[in-house]
């Protein structure tokens, strides 16, 4: 599996605990990458599409609110799947550097 891009890995995160609309994913990925990922809406939107096409998301519902269309998106089980196999890979990663930088502390010492 290819390793995810950390847009992917956190509009993926969003969705994972509830059904959001593209503006709330947004600012979740803000939130949760203490701002440093900052979705343009054309990059959302063309990642969900792309997501969707893999099925990974898929759409839940359309509102109407204020007079403007939203639509929202939730995690398909392959999306949750994968998203589970890569926070894997990234614990993994997490835990190898950690080590390596406990023995180079170790031996410096």
């Amino acid at each position: 599996m290819t390793p995810m891009r950390e847009p992917t890995f956190l509009i993926l995160t969003a969705l994972a605990g509830r059904t959001l609309h593209g503006y709330a994913v947004i600012q979740e990925v803000s939130e949760l990458s203490d701002g440093r990922v900052v979705l343009p809406a054309g990059t959302l939107y063309a990642a969900l599409e792309r997501l969707v096409a893999e099925g990974l998301v898929e759409p839940d519902r359309n509102e109407i609110v204020d007079g403007r269309h939203r639509r929202y998106y939730r995690l398909t089980d392959p999306g949750a799947l994968a998203l589970a196999a890569d926070a894997d890979r990234q614990r993994r990663n997490v835990a190898t550097a950690t080590e390596r930088l406990r023995a180079r502390t170790a031996d410096r010492a």
